[in-house]
């Protein structure tokens, strides 16, 4: 083996495969929270189903609340901002003005969200993505500082407004009554069992609120997310990690107080129906992602839980694949189009069945990344990118 293959092989088994597993990591949590979106339309009211109204049901609602919401959707966006920087040194590579490249990638993601919105599931976040990667592009050469301190700026900025918010608008401002809530709740889930048209109406019947979050919240948090991860990847965060860094340490012996105690104070206190109970996610959820990654990546680097990286690095690595067949599988299940199975899942249900799609996700990316090198959606994004089809698939 010749000494350019063998540092090409460290950096497949180090830094790029633990981005990649982190990725696939951050994409289960992901489908923790959608799955509940795609199952019923009481939880995009702001509701619980009375349906579902069981001590286990309320804690399996606790823990996706307390445990998932806000968190792993900040990691993936961090990777986001780190993955930026991986193609900036693609282009350079390759010898292709970055900005041209990256501005043809993302109007691909937008055109892929814009899809995704109309056709498998309201609650997309690859348009949110694509627009705020356009400020990331303008910002892409400023120096680590300004970019840490913008990041920091917005941050604050965010938290900032949803207190004022509470404090002088009211936590449930505007919200209709719980009444009214559950009768829209209801009628939305039997729409979700009709005709196509129905559910392509049922996805962009939430179009307003989805760009009111983008706008006030998604959109900024995950701007700054971005360019956190942009000053890591130059400053080679994951590159070398041996699992025994005392910062891995320090992470969790942080991050998990602050951060589960933020996420239990959340759940306890009505999740995103209050602006308050927001505020605190807003202000904890980093650290507890923080401390979700650097447990992951000792984990990963462990002698005989190594295989953790082997199964989650293939999802992470065909990642816009998975996340788009994870809406696609949500359509099949619980729409009209499909099994028409809206409204009928428990919560512990859609736990045990995030467990499954995802291991099977983990199987197939793993099958396929044997014989292609591309995910089918990665193949489409690449091409469009590229302006050019890539030389195949294998």
């Amino acid at each position: 083996m010749t000494s350019q293959t063998g540092i090409r092989t460290v950096a497949e088994r180090g830094r790029v495969h633990d981005v990649d597993a982190l990725r696939g990591f951050a994409l289960f949590g992901i489908f923790a929270v959608n799955i509940t979106f795609m199952a019923s339309a009481y939880p995009g009211n702001l509701v619980d189903d009375p349906s579902f109204a069981s001590p286990v049901d309320d804690a399996a609602r606790f823990v996706v609340s307390a445990l998932f919401s806000m968190k792993f959707y900040l990691l993936f966006s961090f990777l986001f901002g780190y993955s930026f920087v991986l193609q900036t040194d693609a282009a350079r590579r390759a010898g292709r003005a970055f900005a041209p490249r990256m501005l043809r990638r993302i109007a691909g993601l937008f055109a892929l969200g814009a899809v995704h919105i109309v056709l498998l599931y309201g609650g997309d976040v690859l348009t949110t993505y694509a627009v705020v990667a356009l400020v990331l592009l303008a910002m892409h050469r400023v120096r680590d500082e300004v970019a840490l301190r913008t990041a920091g700026i917005i941050y604050a900025v965010v938290l900032v407004s949803l207190v004022a918010s509470a404090a002088f608008v009211g936590s449930g401002a505007f919200m209709p009554s719980t009444g009214e809530a559950l009768a829209d709740a209801a009628a939305q889930t039997q729409n979700m069992l009709g005709t196509p048209a129905d559910v392509v109406e049922h996805n962009l019947g939430g179009l307003g609120l989805l760009v009111l979050q983008a706008v006030s919240l998604q959109g900024p948090t995950a701007l700054a997310m971005f360019l956190l991860g942009m000053v890591a990847a130059r400053r080679r965060v994951f590159s070398g990690l041996d699992g025994t860094e005392p910062v891995l340490r320090r992470i969790q012996l942080i991050g998990f107080p602050v951060g589960l105690a933020g996420g239990a104070v959340f759940a306890l206190m009505g999740g995103a129906g209050s602006t308050l109970a927001t505020a605190v996610s807003v202000a904890t959820a980093p650290f507890l992602a923080a401390a979700y990654a650097a447990t992951l990546l000792r984990i990963m680097h462990g002698r005989r839980t190594a295989w953790v990286r082997s199964v989650l690095a293939p999802v992470g690595r065909v990642a816009l694949t998975n996340y788009l067949a994870q809406s696609l599988i949500g359509l099949l299940l619980f729409t009209g189009i499909g099994l028409g199975l809206a409204g009928r899942f428990s919560p512990p249900q859609l736990l045990l069945t995030v467990l499954v799609v995802f291991a099977v996700q983990a199987a197939l990316s793993a099958w396929w990344l044997r014989r292609h090198r591309y995910g089918p959606a990665e193949y489409l994004l690449r091409w469009f990118t590229n302006a050019q089809r890539p030389v195949r698939l294998r």
